[in-house]
């Protein structure tokens, strides 16, 4: 229990970061869209494996999937074994179209022995903002 309410804090602390960093106004009007956040803990000695399917599959899921419309993962510098997923779809059906894709797929059973937990929630997107130059590269 404390640890989940140690990712609960670091996750408001990184939902208010990713939201101001990674998305423009515009995603803010939309109703229709599905946002969503995953409490990710990884197996400590398998990170660094992690964090490439991730990016394999965000970078292809941006690339291919029109409904996709912003990913942003992110590790706690304290415990690099706990990430963070945030999502943002077109809507319902641009998720479940992900779900089905051959890279989604992938990226599931590449993960499947390195996830220890996983906690899925479906959040409201209140504001979302960034100036140009802010996404970091």
């Amino acid at each position: 229990m404390r640890k989940i309410n140690s990712i609960r804090a670091s996750v408001k602390v990184a939902v208010t970061i990713l939201l101001i960093m990674t998305m423009s106004n515009a995603i803010a009007q939309n109703k229709k869209q599905m946002v969503r956040m995953a409490l990710i803990e990884i197996d400590p000695g398998q990170v660094d494996k992690y964090k490439a399917a991730v990016k394999e599959v965000g970078e292809t899921s941006l690339r291919t999937e029109p409904g996709v419309l912003m990913l942003y993962s992110v590790a706690d510098k304290l415990k690099p074994n706990q990430v963070t997923v945030m999502e943002i779809y077109a809507d319902s059906a641009a998720y479940e179209a992900h779900r089905q894709t051959a890279h989604f797929k992938k990226y599931k059973e590449v993960t499947k022995g390195m996830v220890k937990s996983l906690q899925l929630l479906d959040v409201d997107l209140i504001f979302a903002g960034i100036k140009p130059d802010a996404i970091p590269r």
